[in-house]
Formats: structure tokens, sequence, C-alpha cells
């Protein structure tokens, strides 16, 4: 960038000598003004000394031995021209000095018009001003300049660039040029940055055509701003064909890439580009080494983690809070929480953001306690809570269902006046919600002083995440009758509540209403959607729905690839789970421990045993999940054998096991008739790995005993149980009653059901076919009434089959499929096999062989 012309001419309407008097008067005072071709002539290598002193001190910061020379010089008689003034005016630039700057103003405006209308002069104080971010008063002087220059603009464009006013840095850069001045190296690398901070690609691109006009393509400088744009606006491609072109690559070039692949996700570049930058011999900076350990944290790469911590240690990078809060990111985020907490205790400063960051690690990892005592020892090194900090404690007591805490909590924000703070404020609403308080959570939005869109959306997701459909629609329409407009989020949570509610229906018509709003959903909506359709039984639409999301562009993550497994799982489709395997092998996402146990939950539930084995044998970290995937398959598939080796392959790699692991065993001992394994594994569960039972369990054995035709043991089991039986345990007991003919059991139980779920047309159904295999026909008519004066009709049964690409769709009582004769006439034969292997009774149900041991 050019310096500033410094005016080498004095002004020949003020020659004066350096001895001239101020003339007295009561009613006229003659301002003189100094005749600076005279120090030139009396000092004419002191002047030129001092001002190079004066320069040299101020370049290293020395700005009261700077002034301290400016007075010698006043005292000696020098009269002080512009260039010293501007000298001094840039050295309070760099210290940014506001007051000393101040004052030497305050000199400049003594000395009069010609030292405080010189342009030199009035440019250099915009550029002070600017520096100091002090908006108004830049502006004012830069409004009162009889000549801008590239020197004020770029000052001004940089100054609303980092206060934030991006459009104003934008128009000031439209207008600059309109008048006839260049924007330079310096105002160009602004003008990205703002077109970054506003999304503005367009613009972007067409600053990037000026760049290549003016030759400004080969500056470093300008070049890495340019990487840096396209990153941040997501134009990857462009970011990279412009790095490669650089024919000379800083480490902010480096960085620039960095940061730019891992802000948009792609962890696995962001390390192939640190790795190329490691072998062109570049040094890491901070910003390298954090946005790596960002990306390594996003992959779970705990070893590469590791080494990049090792190059920072070996690089001299001292452990700052910068870095300090980058490791302690990562190692929490890979769940090594005790290496986060040494990283902490080693650092030598730890502001309030590096103990937030901490505290917010341990309520993360579900510690609250550990949480909890963190918060004791910030306080006692005398540092304040901020809105973050009660924010993760808040969290914490909400994840946590701490209602009582949670209490003491917001009385510690009601005393210390942060109600008020919006981040604060839905906090304590999501708290309350999460604790089953939804009228405490409506107490507090009420008396917020400020509703914004935050506490707006907190109390509608609070709402839909209960199920209260209804509610969570009414405050989306409140708030737009209030003046705030609802965002993506707002319609994401009304989406949520009426899934969570089963109104399918009303979910998809909200779904293509957003869209008719110019709302285009993201791929949290998609997602959600997905995983709603799926989870109500619509899984063939949410396959449907999947492939919908991929044709408008949106990339499946990790989450919505599980929901679509789901759905594969829900209709049985084999077909369309290995056709999710082959996306998720093409694109390498299957090292995911999620998708990995996804797949494998697939296959088992789908049929295929023998592929959910291939899966889980390709996976060399095995977790829980996928031990409990396997060992809920062979369950399924009736081969208590599979499940109970996979359980002893747990025990050996010492993994420990979960509610889920002993609900997949039960299952197991259910499904083979195992009554002396089934109460041997229950006892080992909380005996020996201290797991506490829960009515899952408790329901496996109460089916365990009734399909096995211990129907008074199962009635004692259940009014011995600790806790209060559900309809799903009440009514596979009662589902066995019909086949043992006992009428009396099952109206017993019946008399229960009917409280529990008085519109379950099933409960109703099974009470009325145990009375009609007894011969009790009036009682069957007046539960076929009851039904009727209820409202409630019988669902008919339903199953499909898929082969190639058509699915086939079977519901009872409905012969419209094309080979009805067909498959009856199949049916019947295999009725005949049945009856003659002897797996039929003479009234025609399911007779369940009696099995005492594994085989």
């Amino acid at each position: 960038m050019a310096s500033l012309p410094l005016p080498t001419t004095p002004n020949p309407h003020f020659s004066r000598s350096r001895y001239t008097q101020t003339r007295k008067s009561i009613n006229v005072t003659t301002t003189h003004l100094p005749n600076f071709q005279n120090n030139e002539q009396r000092f004419p290598i002191s002047y030129k000394s001092y001002f190079h002193h004066i320069s040299s001190l101020c370049k290293e910061g020395q700005l009261p031995e700077a002034l301290a020379i400016l007075t010698e010089m006043e005292l000696e008689g020098f009269q002080i021209g512009p260039e010293i003034y501007g000298e001094l005016l840039q050295g309070c630039v760099y210290e940014r000095a506001l007051f000393t700057g101040q004052q030497i103003h305050a000199r400049i405006l003594k000395n009069g018009d010609f030292f405080s209308s010189n342009e030199y002069i009035e440019t250099k104080l915009v550029i002070f001003y600017a520096k100091c971010d002090l908006p108004e008063v830049a502006t004012e002087l830069f409004q009162r300049l009889r000549k801008q220059n590239v020197f004020s603009w770029a000052a001004m464009i940089g100054l609303y660039c980092r206060i934030g006013c991006n459009e104003e840095a934008l128009l000031g850069v439209c207008e600059m040029h309109e008048n006839g001045y260049f924007p330079d190296n310096y105002v160009v690398p602004n003008a990205l940055k703002a077109c970054s901070a506003l999304q503005l690609v367009k613009f972007g691109k067409g600053v990037h055509g000026y760049v290549i006009k003016m030759g400004f393509d080969c500056c470093v400088f300008v070049a890495s701003s340019l990487v840096d744009m396209y990153g941040k606006c997501g134009v990857l491609e462009d970011a990279r064909k412009v790095f490669n072109l650089m024919p000379e690559r800083n480490v902010v070039a480096w960085n620039s890439m960095i940061v730019g692949y891992v802000q948009n996700g792609l962890n696995e570049e962001t390390m192939e580009v640190f790795y190329n930058m490691r072998v062109e011999g570049i040094e890491p900076t901070r910003v390298t080494i954090a946005s790596f350990l960002s990306a390594a944290a996003n992959l779970d790469a705990i070893e590469e983690g590791r080494q990049v911590h090792a190059i920072a240690v070996l690089s001299g990078l001292e452990l700052d809070n910068i870095l300090g809060t980058s490791f302690i990111n990562f190692y929490a985020k890979v769940g090594k929480i005790e290496d986060a907490e040494l990283i902490f205790s080693r650092m030598n400063e730890r502001d309030v953001v590096t103990w937030n960051l901490l505290i917010s690690s341990y309520v993360q990892d579900g510690q609250v306690e550990t949480a909890l005592d963190i918060c004791h020892q910030m306080r006692s090194e005398n540092l304040r809570f901020d809105s973050v900090t009660l924010a993760s404690i808040l969290s914490a007591f909400a994840d946590s269902s701490n209602i009582k805490l949670g209490k003491v909590g917001h009385c510690y924000c009601i005393k210390n006046n942060f109600v008020s703070d919006v981040v604060v404020s839905s906090s304590i609403i999501n708290m309350y919600a999460k604790c089953g308080k939804i009228e405490y959570a409506r107490r507090v939005f009420n008396t917020s002083m400020q509703s914004d869109l935050v506490l707006w959306n907190t109390l509608i997701a609070a709402y839909a995440e209960l199920g209260l459909s209804g509610e969570a629609l009414k405050l989306f329409y409140q708030m737009q009758l209030e003046g705030v407009p609802p965002n993506l989020i707002s319609w994401n949570s009304v989406i949520l509540g009426f899934l969570k509610n089963s109104q399918v229906n009303e979910a998809r018509d909200l779904f293509l209403q957003m869209q008719s709003a110019g709302v285009q959903p993201n791929l949290i909506t998609w997602t959600t959607l997905i995983n709603g359709l799926a989870q109500n039984g619509y899984g063939y639409e949410a396959i449907l729905l999947f492939q919908k999301m991929q044709a408008a562009g949106i990339q499946p993550n990790v989450v919505s690839i599980v929901c679509v497994l789901s759905a594969c799982t829900t209709i049985a489709s084999l077909l369309y789970g290995r056709t999710i395997h082959g996306y998720v092998m093409r694109h390498e996402i299957s090292t995911s421990p999620s998708i990995v146990t996804s797949l494998v939950d697939m296959y088992a539930k789908c049929g295929s045993i023998d592929l959910a084995k291939k899966v889980f044998d390709s996976i060399l970290n095995k977790e829980l999940p996928c031990y409990n995937a396997m060992i809920l398959g062979h369950a399924l598939h009736g081969q208590p054998a599979g499940a109970f080796a996979f359980f002893e392959e747990m025990k050996k790699e010492k993994i420990q096991p979960d509610g889920i692991t002993f609900t997949g065993l039960l299952s197991a001992c259910s499904h083979a008739g195992l009554v002396d394994k089934g109460f041997e594994v229950f006892t080992e569960m909380f005996s020996k790995y201290h797991v506490m039972p829960s009515k899952e369990h408790y329901g496996c054995l109460v089916t365990l005993l009734s399909r096995c035709g211990s129907l008074e043991g199962a009635l004692r089991f259940i009014l011995t149980m600790p806790i209060e039986p559900d309809a799903h345990i009440l009514g596979s007991l009662l589902a066995a009653c019909r086949e043992h003919n006992e009428t009396d059991l099952g109206k017993y139980l019946s008399e229960h059901l009917f409280k529990l779920e008085p519109d379950n047309s099933g409960n109703y159904i099974a009470v009325s076919n145990i009375y009609a295999s007894t011969g009790k026909w009036d009682e069957v008519s007046q539960l076929r009434d009851l039904m009727k004066q209820k409202g409630l009709r019988k669902d008919p049964g339903c199953s499909w089959i898929q082969i190639g690409e058509e699915l086939h769709v079977f519901v009872a009582g409905d012969g419209s499929h094309p080979q009805t004769e067909v498959i009856y006439h199949m049916l019947s034969g295999l009725e005949r096999e049945m009856r003659f292997m002897g797996y039929v009774t003479a009234d025609g149900n399911i007779k369940y062989p009696a099995s005492k041991s594994i085989t």
C-alpha cells in the first residue's frame, strides 16, 4: 500500500518567522502559523533527526518517549510540522492509544486551521479513530474531509467490517469505486470478509473478477482472503481452485483452506490438507492446530489428535487459552475427559471460557456432580458465572430431571439479574420442560422481559418434545400475531410435535406449507420427517422421502442414515436395506458406530442373520451397541445359543452389559421357552452386573412363563413385581389365556387393561376371542356392542413382502391381490403340513414346544 503523501511545501499565505509574537488586543487575536522553511534553514539536521527519532519510537511502541521528544522540540523553539503529528497519530494507531491520540488531536486543533484542515492530518485522524473502533467520530471526520482518498476509504471500510456493519462496508466499496478510487489490496480483503459474513457469494465472485482484472491475484494476502471467502460461503471447489493457483502459499493461505473444510464438515479433507502443509514444511499456528483438532474430534480420530498435540508441543506453541480450549474440546468430544482435565490443570491462565468448556464437557458426559464441583472451584478463584456457565448447569439439571437443583439454579439467576439474558431464560424454560413442569416453563416465558425468537422457539420445542402438538401450533401462530416471524427452527419443532403425537398427515401438510412460504427444509427437517414416518409405521414412505431429500441436493448425515435404516427395518425390506448399505460403503461413512449398529440390527430383523454377522465381523473396535444388536437379532431368530455365545464374547472383551443386553437374553429365553435359564439370567442381572430390572425385563419373564403355559406362575410373578405392570405385560398374559381357555383370568386381566388403554381395540378383540373359544357368545356380543359405542374398530392384520421393485401388501379379509387363489392354495398346504408335524392344535392355535436347555 502506498504511503500517505507528506506536505513538503508550506502554505505561502501563512509563512511567518518563528519569532513572530501574537499581537494582544482587546477585541482581536491573530493566530500565527509556523514557517517550516525556517526550521530547515536554522536546524537542517536537527529537525530531520528529531522527526526520524520520533518515527522510530512510535514504531517501537514507545509513545511516552516520542511525546517527550515533541515537548523538547517545542521548548527549543521548533515549529512542529504536520509530518510529526502524523507519525504520533500513527504510533497511537499501533498501540490503540485512544487517550493519547485524543490529546494529540487537541494539540492539532489548538494550532489552528492550517493543521486541522491539512489533508494529511485529516486522513491520519480518520485512520486513528477508525482503528480505535469509534464509528461515530470516524464517520463525522470522514464526511468532513475536503478530499477523500484511498487511505480514508480503506480505514472506514475496515472499521465497518470489524464492528459487523458488513452491508455498509460493501456499500462503501461500491461508492469508493464510483468516486474514482480503486480498492487496493488492503481494501479487497475487507470486502471479501464482508461477503463471507453476509453469505453473498455472487458479490464475492464479482470482487474476485475485480481482483483478476487488477492483477491482485498474485498477492498472497488477497488470494488467502478469496480462499477464506469461498470456504465460509460453502463453495469449496472454488476455494480449492484459488488455493491451487496461488504461486506462493503462506500459513494464512493453508489455514484458510483448512478452516474452510472443517467449517463445512469435510473433516477428512481437513486432515489431508494438514498433511500436505506438513510436507511443504509450513509450520502450524494455533489456528491450524485448533482446526485440525475440531476435525479429529468429529471423526473420533483419537490417535491423529494426539499426534497433532505432540506437534504443537514440539513446535513450541504455548498452552494459552486458545490452544488449551482446543485440546480440552477435542479430548472431551472423543470421551477422554480425564485428559481434558489434565490439559486444564496445566494451563497457566484460565479465563471464564476455559472453565465453561470444562464444565460443559462434564455435563455432556453425564457427570453432573463433577460439573458442580468445577463450578465451586471456579467461584473459589473469584471468577463469576456468566450466561454460558449457567446454561451448562441448567442443562445438566434438565438432563438429569433434577427439579430441585433446577429451582436452585433458577433462584441464582433471579438474584444475579440473569433472567433478562435470552440464553439463560431459554435454558430455564428447557430445564422445567424436561423435568415435566411445562406449566413452570410457560410461566417463565410469560414473565420474560423480551420474548424474542429464541424464547419462542424454546417453548415451542418444549411442547413438541412432549407431543403436545396443539399447544406448539398455537404458539407458532401466536408468535406471528405478535410480530415475531418464525424461522426454520420454528417450523421444524412444530413438525416434530405432530410426529410425536402420531399426526403424520398434519406433519406432511406443514412440510408442504413451509415450502410454499418460501422456507426451504434443511437436513434436520428432512431427517425429522423421515424418522417420524419410520417411527409411526410409514417405513416405505420414509424411504421414498429419503430419496426425495437426495434429489433436492441435501446430502444425508449419520443421523439420517440411521433413520432410513430404521425405516427399512420397520417394513423388513432387505432390498432397500442393502441399497442403503451400498450408499454407506460408497461414501465411506460405515465407520460410524451408530451406522454399523443400525446395519447389524437391520439385517437381523430383515431375516438375514448371516449378513448381520458379516457386518459385525468387519468392525475393528466392537462396542456394546453392536453386541446388543447381535444378541437381539439371534433372540428374534429363535437362536438362544447364538445370543449367549455373543454374551460370552462380550465378557471376554470385558465389555459391561447394560439393560438392553439383558432384554435380548431374556427375549431369547422367551422365544425358546427356556424358563430356568431365563430366571438365572434375570437373577445375575442385578446380583452380578448391578443392572436394575425395568418393565421390559419383567415383561420378558411374564411372556416366557405365559408361552410355556404357566399362567398362574406368570400371574404370581406380576403380583410380586415391585413396579406396576403396564398394558404390554398384562397383554402378553391375556394372549395366553385364549390358548389355555382361562376365561376367568382373561376377564380379570381385561378389567385392568380397559382402564390402562380404554381406546385400544386390540384388548377388546383379545377378550372377545377368549369368550368365543369357550362358547360364551352373549359376552362376545356385549363386547362388540361396547366397541361400537366407543367408536372402536378392529385394525385388520397386515403383512407385506417385496419382490424386485414391487411391494406386495396383504390385509386380512382382502382378496384384491391378483394371485389370491394361488396364495390361499399354498397356505392350505402349509396348514396341512403344520398339523401333520404337530405344530397346530385342534382349535387352530400355535403350539410352542417346551424346551429346557440351549441346543
